[in-house]
């Protein structure tokens, strides 16, 4: 009676009933452990350093796994570019097992840990394994990492009001960590010690039929991170898989949500799509799903049909080739040189124009290069070493048409010469500079200082004459050049640049007569090949000190 009159004294409510645990939107699958005998992988593809990585977290009482692309790539057959680690440790315990190790990162608190020094060095990737939290579970904020830093701070999970997860530092077991993955191929593991291959949502299968699918509702995880869109696009064109239909439907809808994605990472994608070895059949894919323009500025230049010309993308197309012909051989890929070439008609439509209205040619180049950055690329690397490597690419395509002997000994010395002559050998190939100025400067590169001494005798000799220098430069105009110097072809035959090949021979009979009373040298000529074809030997496309994207 008492307690019945306190109860309703101060209203007591009754307990309400224990509500029933929502089901997560992603299915967590059933761990399936896949032995070698039915995987295949082949041991010998592993790096040796992953490998260490793994032993090292095992033998200090951790889980620890090969993930991610390195086990989807081992299983097509592949040998990974890059390896990550998944572990039950965190972060700190991570680094407190390697010398060189470092945490990074604010959206994901990831370990780097180093090996070697130098160009030689590698990173191995450790991540913790992360629990899974629906969206509607986390903090939600109203903008983005840069605008929202004060609500962020602190935070371990949180979202914008778009779905995009801003922050996922929650550990969790492998079983949440694997749901959290986005494609069902890229949430396998592989422990090298056991030769085991763990795998909850039937990654193995959908590798062996050659689908990329995701996890859970495709329309969720592309809000949680729309940079899956363009990994679903660069991962269907590097693997040959085909998008599973219901993967695919939503991307042509949701690609309006890349507008919010920090530029920088979006800049990193983009420099990823187009090395991973098949950039025409991704910038294709791209245009399939409606997302080749208005997502990369860079993009935007090349795909721009009211600006576009038949030669910009004849130039494009043999950039895109020879960097997949690259890519096949093994060879390193320059990401400066290829950004070089997407923006350079931007570059050279803003110089033409600063030329018509009066300025000088070196002032006029760099002014249209410095609009392009800004326009093109911003402040995400136009202001570091690859904006460094292009912008000298770019200026040394006046300096080519200046043969004279000073010139032309300071160039071959500079470091990124070879970058900028396989950049005028693609111009000639598009037929927007005489092939013949490509073959001077490759036959001056590899000649012996006789050699070189003809081929600057036979420059002088042609300047000095008159008819056959306004023949020239006639020609180099037809070709569409900004010559400064002329271009040495018979006084009867202007033409212009042609494609793979072109004038093999024929510079050699224009530097005999001219130059009747130079010293006889003997040909050293080094027979190019085509975009897309194998590459001469010591090829380097690019420079040779190219560092390649991971893919």
């Amino acid at each position: 009676m008492i307690k019945r009159l306190i109860d309703k004294l101060w209203r007591k409510a009754a307990p309400a009933p224990a509500a029933a645990p929502a089901a997560p939107r992603i299915p967590l699958g059933k761990r399936v452990e896949v032995p070698a005998a039915d995987h295949g992988i082949d041991p010998s593809l592993v790096d040796e350093r992953a490998v260490r990585v793994v032993r090292t977290l095992q033998e200090a009482g951790y889980q620890a796994y090969v993930v991610g692309g390195a086990v989807r790539d081992l299983l097509v057959g592949r040998r990974p570019k890059d390896f990550d680690v998944a572990t039950d440790a965190t972060p700190e315990q991570v680094k407190a097992l390697f010398r060189r190790a470092f945490i990074i990162g604010r959206r994901f608190r990831i370990v780097h840990v180093i090996f070697g020094r130098g160009r030689d060095h590698e990173v191995i990737e450790v991540s913790t394994f992360r629990a899974y939290l629906d969206s509607s579970e986390a903090t939600q904020v109203g903008g983005n990492e840069r605008t929202s830093k004060a609500e962020l701070a602190g935070q371990a999970h949180a979202v914008d009001s778009s779905g995009r997860v801003l922050r996922d530092n929650v550990w969790g077991p492998q079983v949440e960590d694997a749901a959290r993955r986005d494609f069902t191929v890229n949430a396998m593991y592989y422990d090298p010690a056991t030769q085991v291959v763990v795998d909850y949502h039937g990654g193995i299968g959908d590798v062996k039929a050659r689908v990329l699918r995701l996890i859970g509702d495709p329309a969720t995880r592309y809000r949680e991170d729309p940079v899956r869109i363009i990994r679903a696009v660069r991962f269907a064109a590097k693997l040959g898989f085909s998008l599973e239909p219901s993967t695919a439907a939503p991307v042509r809808e949701l690609g309006a949500l890349l507008a919010n994605v920090p530029a920088s990472r979006l800049f990193d994608e983009m420099v990823k799509l187009l090395q991973t070895g098949h950039a025409l059949a991704s910038i294709e894919a791209l245009r399939q799903h409606g997302l080749h323009r208005g997502v990369f500025p860079i993009l935007d230049a090349v795909y721009d049909e009211a600006r576009s010309t038949p030669q910009q993308q004849t130039f494009v197309k043999l950039a895109l080739a020879d960097t997949d012909r690259r890519v096949a051989e093994d060879k390193a890929v320059a990401p400066s040189f290829l950004l070089a070439c997407l923006l350079w008609h931007d570059v050279l439509a803003g110089w033409q124009q600063r030329k018509a209205a009066g300025e000088h040619l070196v002032p006029a180049l760099q002014q249209a290069i410095d609009a392009v950055f800004d326009a093109r690329v911003g402040d995400i690397s136009g202001r570091g070493k690859l904006g460094a490597d292009m912008r000298e690419i770019w200026m040394m395509q006046p300096r080519f048409e200046r043969r004279q002997a000073n010139t032309a000994f300071a160039l071959i010395e500079q470091p990124r010469f070879r970058a900028g002559f396989d950049f005028l050998r693609l111009r000639a190939d598009a037929g927007e500079a005489p092939a013949e100025l490509a073959e001077w400067w490759e036959d001056f590169s590899l000649g012996d200082d006789d050699e070189r001494e003809a081929l600057l005798a036979a420059v002088r000799e042609t300047q000095r004459s008159g008819p056959r220098r306004s023949g020239a430069r006639r020609g180099a105009a037809a070709a569409g050049a900004t010559p400064s110097v002329p271009v040495p072809v018979p006084a009867d035959e202007s033409r212009p640049a042609q494609g793979p090949g072109a004038g093999e021979g024929s510079d050699a009979a224009t530097v005999e007569s001219v130059a009747d009373d130079a010293p006889p040298r003997k040909r050293r000529r080094r027979r190019r090949k085509p975009a897309g074809a194998a590459g001469a030997p010591g090829d380097t496309a690019g420079g040779g000190d190219a560092g390649d994207g991971s893919a």
